[in-house]
């Protein structure tokens, strides 16, 4: 879709935080944005109280911030951000089929594999709605930050450089700064991954074996990320960028992060079972962990840690075995 402009109507699919976070982000900068969320309490609370206590306490959105439960919001849509959580974006991308309008770009803004499939959303994205245009938004930001308007870079994968130059200069603005990529296989992947060795550092942290530790495992983890993007065939470049390393180092170095968070509270002595039934938002790593795993091992790519975050949350490996398993490994050369 050519000619995207400022006036374009922009329609954000999911009310969770980074949904919100995203659609406070293009009203603070004056973009027309309504958001769908499928809990009617969260659409009155937004309507009515400009706030989405839930996912984003203490927290005042934008006036003019308008929200709703009518997928039919899509249909006068210009551009539509899809961010509901991984393991349902294919139910959304089937229920907004009959509803968005041929030509309409979909930016993706969800970190992770399909579970049933280990398929990339993008590739499922093109299945069901072939031909429409597709970005993936990834990289290193909270929403805690972005919906405070604080200053945050990511990247915009897109194979049509127009496209996502256009589409960074319609969502980005002077905090929220987006850099575009024609690699879109390693946008997805470097945000798939880091959510899987986000849970490995949290680990660490829980049972706190110290910042050396915890260095090794993020210097060896993104080892892991690049030769599993690569073998997918990712450019190194991507990986280095904002959707890759940048990512990584967020999501393994603050408790802010709900993937390491939960490896913390794992490494602490919780149950998976607990921390899941505490929790309202979604840790995109522990369903993505087993797709990585099964991926990377039909290609023969070597991911020792993500194999041990799999059989964790699988219970089929205690924390102790597997950083003893770690540790036990043969020593060799770094590259």
């Amino acid at each position: 879709m050519a000619g995207i402009d400022a006036s374009a109507k922009i329609v954000v699919l999911g009310g969770g935080a980074w949904g919100t976070a995203l659609a406070q982000s293009l009203r603070l900068a004056g973009r027309p944005v309504t958001l769908w969320a499928r809990s009617a309490a969260t659409v009155a609370e937004i309507n009515l109280k400009s706030s989405n206590t839930l996912y984003l306490p203490n927290v005042t959105l934008a006036p003019g911030l308008t929200a709703s439960t009518d997928l039919g919001v899509v249909a006068v849509a210009d551009v539509v951000l899809v961010v509901t959580p991984a393991q349902t974006t294919r139910a959304t991308l089937l229920a907004i089929k009959p509803h968005v309008r041929a030509g309409v770009p979909l930016v993706l803004c969800a970190k992770g594999l399909e579970q049933s499939t280990g398929r990339r959303l993008s590739t499922i994205a093109e299945d069901i709605l072939p031909g429409q245009p597709l970005a993936v938004l990834s990289g290193p930001g909270f929403a805690a930050d972005v919906v405070r308007g604080l200053p945050t870079a990511v990247t915009l994968g897109c194979r049509d450089a127009s496209l996502g130059a256009e589409l960074a200069n319609l969502l980005g603005s002077k905090t929220f700064r987006i850099y575009w990529a024609a690699d879109v296989t390693g946008v997805e992947l470097g945000g798939a991954v880091k959510n899987v060795l986000a849970i490995a550092a949290g680990i660490l942290d829980g049972r706190q074996l110290g910042a050396s530790a915890h260095a090794a495992l993020v210097t060896r983890g993104f080892a892991e990320l690049r030769r599993y993007a690569e073998g997918h065939g990712a450019k190194a470049g991507t990986l280095m960028g904002l959707s890759g390393l940048g990512d990584l180092l967020l999501t393994c170095g603050s408790a802010q992060s709900r993937n390491m968070s939960l490896g913390r509270a794992l490494g602490l002595g919780q149950t998976l079972a607990e921390i899941l039934a505490a929790r309202k938002s979604v840790s995109e790593g522990v369903a993505t962990a087993q797709a990585v795993v099964q991926s990377a091992r039909a290609l023969s790519v070597d991911m020792p840690i993500a194999e041990a975050v799999a059989a964790i949350i699988a219970g089929k490996l205690g924390i102790d075995q597997a950083i003893d398993g770690l540790l036990m490994r043969p020593f060799k050369a770094e590259d």
